[in-house]
């Protein structure tokens, strides 16, 4: 048997692979291709000479195997190991003395750098490169080198002749024939082996300026992992992308006809493809690789009887180079080196190694290609020979080829015929249409001659264990089709171009008459292995002969035989016979179709056809029959137990039963938790998910829906339903959504988990009623294990024979419904997303969600205490020599599969290899239980797995074993295994101590009594109907799990599983996905914690009595490591001596590597660092076997405290954001009972965590926390998955991805390394067509966006790796998400400054005062002089308010909004104040922060933003039907305006659906007036008051949206835009109205647009007054109010009032949110509306009492959203300038002039919460470059012609900023002085919370309060006009020391002003006094001067 220890290589030399033994021969044949290169009729030179030459490098590429170069051998020498041998380090060489040993100089001391000697000239001798070299020591330096480049590679990576020889460009130096001797001279320095691959890396040309400079990289090919079984490339240019011809097998079967079935006879139908069949729709088959334990191989090896050297199939290249290293005969100067201009090149005779290679061809679901494609045939009939089978031992397999094929009759069951080689042929023919999709030159398409002529090539250099491959079929004619433009490009690459290169056109073509003798002449060499028969007439004749030496055993050592006919004019019929056992047995059983491998291998059982192979086994026992042994041994251990083994296991179960369960110390519970990967992924759903619904598709509303509903769809499988159904229950995810009230009973879970099985359609349907019934619902629709049943319902409907369950997927998922749907969002989920990335697929790439790679970027955020550890993580572990590789085949059992199938060729292979395996398992069985005779009988491997199975539950006080899984994917023959173990574990008196279950996809899980009783005792669980129903709950259960089924279908297994034996998978696993998904099986979470480095544990913590009662445990044999190619240290790395009984005599049977003494140090007994555990099965957070996510358990408080005290550390916690999702995403626990079982376990952990116990036994279930399990697999499988392709990924990766999808073109890149899931998946998307069975099929997307499903997304991960949790998790924080998009952060505070009538006074006065009671707690004190108010008459429910009562209300001057808390206070009444401080000032940034919010739900009459789309306001935001999208027109619309001094020109860009809210003129389409309604138009239809809404930085943000909150009511809207904003306003918001300001208040604040809008509506009344007018309506008809509307105002509130009586105090008041259509009409229907002049309401707070709305109205100031009457308040406008508290100035204005400001306190608005745009958007900078950003407000002042830096910023806002943070510098006397305040004069400027201001206007007539009894302690003069004059001011008071502060335009204006008012006769300046605006001249700064009363 072959020994899989490390082993050193056999040195090659210099000879070929497969040197013949004559001399004489070698020379004759050389002679001869030397003749035929020179003819010019015979053979065409180019084409022989490159399949000779090319041979043996072709072959290392072929054969998939690792290749070294003779020149490396040599250097090597005998003491070459493999890779698995520890590698000898690299001995340098001493220079010699006085040489220079400096980086970058040769040892002459010459510089070699290429940027010290680019420019210099270098004497280039002929034949020669320059070629940069790169030294360890210089990596950003080259070294310039001369090199023969006969020695270096073409483009394509070949043609390089072994050895090298070189010069020193620096110091002349010559004729280095050695790397090594060069590397020294130039001072390398290497550290290893010194190779001219490794270091010569670039080419050297000269640019047009003559310097040498870097160029084209020198393409070596398989020179990187020469240690590994890699397979080298075929070529690389500039313009193709490299191409790996070992890749996945492209072989081509059709597509299913209905109705055909196997039974068919061969003959009936034509046995050729039919006529224009198209070449791409044609099947793929997947690849099966060579390995490198081939007995054959070893054999020829020893003997050196490798075969003759092999000819390639490449291509057509020159005659390049000598056929072996540095021949002695042959010089560069010969005529065979130079001729022809052609580059020269050399080929290795390099050593390989064989391996089985297999070709899989997959048919469709339909059927097998042999049998359901017809072939074409024509003349006479060929008869099968009868006994074919029984002579032959297998059936031959006929590939069609070209032309025309005869027809088959009589034994027709013995024969296979398959088109795949033919459509291969097909498929190379039309690469020349590929190729002109790339622009470039199209060569002539390979000839049928040609491409004969290679697959013979081909078939010559495989070995004799190897399978054809049709892929690399195709990349051999790929590449000969390429070589001749290829050839073009590599000689203008290299240094001496000729000026006219050879045309690709001078190749002569093979000609049909030499195509049998070159066929002939290449199988010469291969020792029988290839058979050419040549027919004169027709294919006919050569089947005939082919059949008859069949029948004489003339082909035993033949495995190919090519039937060649060339009697046809142009034309060639062919085909090939594979005849060869190994080679037809696989082929011939690839081509069943999974159905038909079922029933095959069911017909053999049903027939008895294995009663012959139960026979053979009985007579393998000498002691006769097995069952007679087995008989034997039962009847003596009857009575009594003999066993030490069962009795201490019946002991311990006797103990258990009596005594209680004992404490199993070696793990604890671990709090379970959602891993920050999958919280990761759920927020990435989320983004996806958003992502859809913020696009411009409208394709999801998200602000439309109000809860989140879900249905889960899985493949039909009970285990797998079952295992949703926990993870369902346990995550709490259907509380969270609130689809469940209380606790979940099993019944509601099933409710939202789908068996896609025949009963599915009803639930299915009733799924669809619900979300047609509930539109505001968001159903997510998740498909889980998204790969499985892709068939077409179509498909399956015609042919049925795929299975019950095929197509429902397709039929549900699909259906028009779903798709249509707009509250449906399908998810699929999958670990092997391959067959959904085709060029036809739904979804979009755009939609695609990857696990993110540990490795990845921004992965540092989510710390993961576990590792996982997959499918390269189990490769890796095959390539570490420290320890046993986690990935094994078992030689012993192949061997005996392969001589079982020579003996019995009519059974399939599956049959044999599941006869041989339960063999090997009931032997091993009576071995372990004292039969110790047949350990001869199974392998090494199935005897160590049976020993730790049955002692595995003895290391455990409580009984916890390991499981064993066993793959049996034949429902039949995992039957059949069951009950022959069961009947042998029986006979053994086994019963007790392990379970065998046979896992079945349709049914659920049978277990026997003890054994649930064990599993129940260890769970805590008290119910006594419980069974396990998932293999999760079979946690620490000692078992066999047989699992059968086709297909895993998304099983999870327990954590206890600790062998995985897939050596029964069969061939149709060899496609990318099936494999995949089968090694996914063995998935597993690490704990990182647990490695010995880590933790605390030391190796001498086993004790040895351990150590020697030991058996063979392979759970010792490896703690994986934080990292799997980590090495540990040598101390770690000591092996146990092994005291197995199973390991006596063994080792000539088995290779040593699967022994126990091959094991790592053993782990010791239970320590404090363990990882906790859980024994009940795994929660959704993980879908695998992770220690600490085995349920969900939610708790609100985080982990509880009794489990942290026995974790090993501090538990690594994520950053702080991560703290906060995490919180979020609790919920309360599902379960009282997981917490008291959470605490019980926590406190019986406790002693095992603090007092270490070496001398207790290990529990297997500890070992599990470190260790993956170990995986059997085929040798075939094996050899594939371990072997890399030349981009050094596995050739797994390469595989076709799925059996439903095929290659769209064998013209495609390979995959690389450095791919991405996003890239693979664009890769697929590329390159792989769905086939007709495909449900995508019909989709031809084809990488259109149109052609994407919009509502479609697929999360893929690993297996096992936790995408259920994700997903679940998906839903909680999606559901939260769409509630909070329902809920808005609304201002909610208490108004300021508020009068309290009755409460006490401190001041003493005589009780007439009232009380301000401000936000900062402090209580000012008023003195009011007047009696009871005359207010309080009002009635409680008065709609309107009485316009004569109104009259009499005072007005109050006090601001209550409290964004104006630190703004200052107007006083209105003469006072006498003693108040307590406010506190300090807020810096303004703080303001924001610190205002209290809430969050409320949004109502339907809400308004919105750009993110919400609704059917509904689909027709408001500009889809209207009867105008283009975004269809609109720009109008001028000019005023003049005396204070502006010019005409002001506004810009309106009006949309074609809102013109009729304007009157143009008729002629020019001028844009005239804005319509106005009539005052008395009572219509409930429209909203009569246009609504203006300035907004700025607000443009996505804004509520702009008031469709909902009009009630879909008619409404004229404006947005008043600045004109640089216009253009992303416009885009966000196409259909609304736009006022667009000049220019030249682009920098002005919301003052500007307030004037604006009330001087442009003016003016615009007077234009309709006198339109109107005309039309006989009088001027005071028309409608005079507008809106002005800030554009945070988002639901306006009413409240309802019950009194008891007129004055009552006595009432009940209710608020609800009403639209604002409602609150528009009511207050635009009150009497006297007229009469008004501002008219608001109340600021929304939930402190909201009953003193707020017990006066219905109130006389105060008005903000956010006001009704202006612009006809009253025609002579008061807005001041221009302003940027803050403009609406209080404009409101004291409104009131001094004698109008009325009416407050409805009923009503109020909220204001959401905006952290963008607005005031905010006002930045003020240094204009200095080197000044920082932010800029304190004192230094927003400066003094005139100072050179303090200047501010980017409006004067304007400097000065309102400064005044408000520093104006205490100006009125030192005001500050915290009530009772005397400043007096301003008409304008109202914030100085600030401490400083109070009284307001007086100096217009005539206007109204003031009595100002004679105020002493004022300043005076404001800001900008006043020509109404303030002397005399006015000299009626005010002012205290000594008062100060003035006197505001201007401009220094001149300053002085006049200071002279007109006489203001030197009351106050005194200074010339330091005067100050102004951090501003530059250009940016007209404000100048202020200051004074002191005299």
């Amino acid at each position: 048997m072959n020994q899989r220890t490390p082993s050193c290589r056999l040195k090659m030399g210099n000879s070929y692979a497969g040197q013949l033994k004559s001399t004489r021969f070698e020379e004759v044949l050389h002679s001869s291709i030397e003749a035929s290169l020179r003819s010019n009729s015979l053979v065409p030179r180019p084409v022989f000479s490159q399949l000779y030459l090319e041979a043996e490098q072709q072959l290392s590429a072929l054969e998939g195997s690792s290749r070294i170069d003779n020149e490396e051998e040599e250097e090597e020498g005998e003491g070459g190991l493999e890779p698995s041998c520890p590698p000898n380090p690299y001995q340098t060489h001493l220079p010699p003395e006085g040489c220079c040993t400096v980086d970058g100089f040769c040892q002459a001391g010459k510089d070699l750098r290429l940027v010290s000697i680019s420019n210099e000239p270098i004497d280039v001798p002929a034949g020669f490169l320059l070629v940069g070299a790169k030294a360890p020591g210089l990596p950003d330096h080259l070294l310039v080198c001369a090199v023969d480049k006969r020695f270096l590679p073409d483009d394509s990576g070949h043609n390089a002749l072994l050895g090298f020889s070189g010069n020193c460009v620096g110091c002349g130096k010559k004729g280095f024939c050695y790397f090594t001797e060069f590397s020294n001279h130039i001072n390398l320095k290497l550290t290893t082996q010194p190779k001219k691959q490794k270091h010569l890396k670039y080419y050297l040309v000269r640019n047009a300026q003559g310097a040498l400079t870097k160029g084209p990289l020198i393409c070596w090919k398989g020179s990187e992992f020469r240690g590994r079984p890699t397979t080298a490339g075929l070529c690389s240019s500039s313009l193709f992308p490299p191409l790996d011809i070992s890749g996945p097998l492209a072989a081509f079967s059709g597509d299913p006809t209905p109705g055909t079935s196997p039974s068919i006879p061969t003959g009936a139908q034509p046995a050729g493809p039919a006529s224009g069949h198209p070449p791409l729709t044609i099947a793929t088959s997947p690849a099966v690789f060579n390995g490198k334990d081939s007995p054959k191989h070893q054999q020829l090896v020893k003997n050196k009887l490798l075969a003759v050297t092999r000819p390639s199939a490449l291509g057509i290249l020159s005659n390049s180079g000598p056929p072996k290293k540095r021949h002695k005969g042959w010089s560069p100067e010969s005529p065979s080196a130079t001729e022809g201009g052609y580059p020269q090149g050399g080929r290795s005779r390099a050593k390989y190694e064989n391996a089985v290679m297999s070709c899989v061809p997959q048919a469709s679901l339909a059927g097998p290609a042999s049998v359901t494609f017809p072939v074409v045939a024509s003349g006479e009939p060929v008869s099968v020979p009868d006994n074919l089978l029984k002579i032959c031992k297998a059936k031959p397999v006929i590939f069609k080829g070209h032309g025309n094929f005869p027809y088959l009759c009589g034994n027709l069951n013995d024969v296979v015929v398959s088109p795949l080689l033919h459509t291969c042929y097909q498929s190379s023919q039309s690469l020349s249409r590929l190729h002109e999709q790339y622009g470039a030159p199209t060569p002539q398409p390979i000839s049928e001659e040609m491409q004969l002529l290679l697959t013979v090539y081909y078939l010559v250099q495989l070995a004799a264990d190897q399978v054809p491959l049709m892929e690399d079929l195709e990349q051999i004619f790929l590449r000969s089709w390429r070589e001749s433009y290829l050839m073009e490009i590599r000689q203008y690459q290299q240094a001496a171009p000729q000026p006219f290169p050879p045309t690709p056109s001078a190749v002569a073509p093979v000609s049909s008459a030499q195509l049998p003798w070159l066929a002939g002449l290449a199988a010469s060499s291969c020792n029988d292995s290839v058979h050419v028969i040549e027919c004169a007439y027709s294919l006919a004749e050569g089947l005939s002969e082919m059949f008859r030496l069949l029948i004489e055993g003339k082909l035993a050592k033949t495995n190919y035989v090519v039937i060649i006919c060339a009697c046809r004019n142009s034309a060639i019929d062919s085909c090939i016979a594979v005849t060869g056992k190994h080679q037809a047995r696989i082929l011939s059983e690839s081509l069943l179709s999974p159905a038909e491998y079922q029933k095959e291998v069911t017909y053999e059982l049903v027939t008895g056809r294995v009663d012959s192979l139960g026979a053979f086994f009985s007579t393998l026992c000498p002691e006769g029959d097995i069952d007679i042994l087995l008989d034997k041994f039962h009847q003596e251990s009857q009575g009594h137990i003999s066993s030490s083994l069962t009795a201490a296991s019946v002991t311990k179960s006797a103990s258990l039963d009596v005594g209680g369960a004992p404490a199993c110390t070696s793990y604890s519970l671990e709090p379970p938790h959602i891993r920050p990967f999958q919280l990761a992924v759920a927020q990435k759903l989320l983004s996806h998910v958003c992502s859809i619904a913020d696009s411009s598709t409208q394709n999801l509303d998200l602000g439309s829906f109000e809860k989140v509903d879900f249905l889960i769809c899985i493949p039909p499988s009970e285990v797998t339903y079952q295992q949703m159904l926990f993870h369902v229950w346990h995550s709490g995810v259907l509380l969270e959504l609130g689809l469940e009230k209380e606790c979940v009973s099993k019944q509601q879970v099933e409710q939202h988990v789908l068996k896609l099985d025949a009963n599915a359609q009803t639930k299915f349907k009733s799924f669809l009623q619900n979300s047609f019934q509930n539109p505001h619902t968001l159903f997510i629709l998740i498909h889980d294990h998204a790969h499985w049943d892709l068939v077409s319902s179509a498909v399956h409907n015609l042919c049925s024979q795929s299975g019950p369950s095929a197509g429902w997927v397709d039929r549900l998922l699909n259906c028009r419904e779903v798709k249509e749907a707009p509250n449906i969002v399908t998810l699929h989920v999958t670990s092997f997303p391959y067959a959904l990335q085709t060029q036809h697929t739904l979804i979009s790439p755009y939609n695609e969600i990857h696990w993110p790679a540990s490795h990845s970027d921004g992965m540092d955020l989510y710390p993961e205490s576990k590792k996982y550890f997959g499918l390269s993580e189990f490769i890796e572990s095959t390539l570490s020599g420290h320890s046993l590789p986690l990935l094994r085949y078992d030689s012993s059992f192949e061997a005996m599969v392969t001589a079982l199938g020579k003996r019995f060729p009519h059974l399939h292979s599956a049959v044999i290899r599941t006869f041989v395996l339960v063999q090997h398992y009931a032997a091993a069985m009576m071995a372990v239980s004292g039969l110790s005779q047949m350990k001869s009988y199974t392998s090494v491997e199935t005897l160590e797995i049976t020993q730790n199975l049955l002692n595995a539950p003895k290391q455990c006080p409580c009984g916890h074993g390991l499981m064993v899984l066993l793959r049996v994917p034949c429902s039949p023959l995992a039957a059949l295994a069951y009950e022959r173990l069961a009947h042998v574990r029986a006979r053994l008196a086994l019963e007790q101590h392990f379970e065998i279950i046979l896992g079945n996809p349709s049914s659920g899980l049978t277990v026997g009594k003890h054994f649930v009783k064990q599993l129940k005792m260890w769970q805590n669980i008290e119910d006594a109907e419980w069974r396990p129903q998932t293999y999760l709950e079979l946690e620490g259960l000692p078992c066999i799990l047989i699992f059968s089924g086709m297909d895993p279908h998304g099983e999870s297994l327990p954590r206890s599983l600790r062998y995985c034996d897939l050596r029964l998978i069969n061939s149709s696993c060899l496609v990318r996905t099936a494999l995949e998904q089968e090694l996914g099986l063995a998935a597993y979470f690490v704990s990182s914690e647990g490695s010995p480095e880590k933790g605390p544990r030391s190796e001498g913590v086993e004790s040895d009595a351990e150590k020697l009662s030991g058996t063979d445990n392979e759970d010792e044999e490896l703690v994986t490591e934080g990292c799997p190619s980590e090495k540990r240290s040598p101390v770690k790395r000591e092996r146990s001596c092994s005291h197995d009984s199973a390991s006596s005599g063994l080792s000539s049977k088995a290779s040593g590597s699967a022994l126990g003494d091959e094991t790592s140090a053993q782990p010791g007994g239970p320590w404090q660092g363990e990882r906790a555990w859980s024994p009940q099965p795994c929660g959704p957070s993980e879908e695998g076997r992770a220690p600490g996510d085995k349920q969900r358990l939610r708790a609100s408080q985080g982990p509880p405290s009794g489990v942290s005290r026995h974790s090993p550390g501090p538990a690594p916690q994520p950053d702080s954001g991560l703290k906060t999702s995490q919180r979020d995403v609790q919920v309360q626990t599902t379960s009282s009972s997981q917490l008291s079982f959470l605490g019980s376990s926590s406190s019986s952990a406790a002693p095992a965590a603090s007092t270490p116990a070496p001398q207790a036994p290990r529990c297997s279930m500890a070992k599990a926390c470190r260790q993956p399990p170990v995986v059997f697999l085929p040798k075939l499988v094996y050899d594939m998955v371990t072997a890399t392709d030349s981009g050094g990924l596995p050739k797994a990766t390469s595989l076709l991805p799925s059996h439903s999808v095929m290659w769209a073109s064998s013209f495609r890149p390979p995959l690389s390394k450095t791919m991405t899931s996003t890239e693979q998946s664009l890769y697929y998307r590329q390159w792989t067509v769905p086939r007709p069975s495909h449900m995508d099929y019909g989709s031809r997307a084809e990488g259109r966006v149109d052609g994407f499903h919009p509502r479609r997304l697929l999360l893929s991960g690993p297996p096992q790796i936790g995408k259920t949790g994700a997903y679940l998790q998906f839903l909680s924080i999606l559901s939260r998400m769409l509630v909070r998009l329902t809920e808005v952060d609304v201002y909610d505070e208490e108004e300021i400054n508020i009068i309290r009538p009755g409460d006490s006074c401190s001041a003493g006065c005589c009780g007439h005062c009232v009380m301000l009671h401000t936000r900062s707690t402090e209580l000012l004190q008023i003195h009011d002089l007047q009696e009871e108010p005359d207010w309080r008459y009002l009635q409680l429910g008065d709609p309107w308010p009485d316009l004569e009562l109104f009259k009499k209300l005072p007005f109050d001057y006090i601001i209550h909004d409290p964004k104006y808390e630190d703004a200052s206070l107007i006083c209105s009444h003469h006072q006498s104040v003693k108040v307590e401080d406010r506190g300090a000032p807020r810096r303004p940034e703080d303001l924001y922060v610190r205002r209290h919010t809430a969050r409320m739900r949004l109502s339907k009459y809400a308004a919105y933003n750009t993110y919400h789309h609704c059917e509904q306001c689909r027709q408001y935001l500009g889809f209207h039907p009867c105008y283009q999208l975004y269809e609109s027109t720009l109008h001028a619309f000019a005023f003049s305006y005396s204070m502006l001094g010019e005409e002001v020109q506004l810009h309106f860009i009006i949309p074609k659906s809102k013109e009729h809210h304007f009157v143009f003129s008729q002629t020019g389409g001028q844009l005239e007036s804005m319509r106005l309604p009539l005052v008395t138009d009572k219509s409930q239809e429209y909203i009569k008051s246009p609504t203006f809404t300035p907004t700025t930085g607000r443009h996505e943000h804004g509520l702009f949206n008031l469709y909902h909150a009009m009630d879909g009511a008619s409404h004229l809207h404006v947005l008043v835009v600045k004109e640089y904003e216009m253009p992303v306003y416009k885009k966000y918001w196409p259909n609304h109205i736009m006022l667009v300001l000049p220019s030249v208040f682009n920098s002005a604040g919301v003052g500007a647009a307030h004037f604006l809008i009330k001087e442009l509506s003016y003016h615009n009344l007077e234009l309709e007054r006198t339109r109107q007018e005309e039309l006989g309506i009088k001027p005071q008809d028309i409608w005079p109010f507008i809106v002005i509307s800030d554009d945070s105002c988002v639901m306006w509130n009413v409240v309802d009032v019950d009194g008891g009586g007129e004055r009552s105090r006595e009432f009940s008041w209710s608020e609800r949110n009403v639209s604002l259509k409602y609150i528009m009409q009511h207050i635009e229907a009150a009497p006297n509306i007229t009469h008004y002049a501002l008219i608001g309401m109340r600021k929304w707070s939930s402190k909201t009492g009953s003193r707020e709305v017990h006066e219905p109205f109130s006389r105060c100031h008005v903000h956010d959203f006001i009704i202006l009457n612009v006809d009253l308040t025609q002579n008061v406008q807005y001041n221009q300038n302003r940027f803050l508290c403009d609406d209080v100035d404009f409101n004291l204005r409104v009131h001094s002039a004698g109008l009325l400001l009416c407050r409805f306190n009923r009503f109020s608005v909220m204001k959401k919460q905006i952290v963008v745009g607005g005031h905010r958007s006002f930045h003020i900078t240094s204009k200095a470059p080197d000044c920082p950003a932010a800029v304190a407000p004192a230094q927003y002042v400066c003094a005139p012609d100072s050179k303090h830096a200047l501010l980017a910023a409006p004067a304007q806002l400097l000065l309102e900023k400064f005044l408000q943070q520093h104006s205490r510098r100006f009125f030192p006397l005001s500050l915290q002085n009530r009772g005397h305040p400043v007096l301003s004069v008409d304008c109202y400027l914030n100085l600030g919370p401490q400083i109070s201001v009284c307001y007086v206007s100096s217009r005539p007539h206007s109204l003031n309060i009595s100002c004679s009894d105020f002493r004022f302690s300043g005076l404001l003069l800001y900008l006043c006009d020509s109404f303030v004059g002397a005399s006015f001011l000299k009626k005010f008071h002012f205290l000594k020391g008062a100060t003035l502060c006197v505001i201007c335009q401009d220094r001149n204006s300053l002085r006049q002003t200071v002279v007109r008012l006489e203001l030197e006769d009351q106050w005194q300046f200074r010339l330091r006094d005067e100050f102004q605006t951090a501003n530059a001249k250009e940016d007209r700064p404000l100048f202020f001067l200051t004074g002191r009363h005299i």
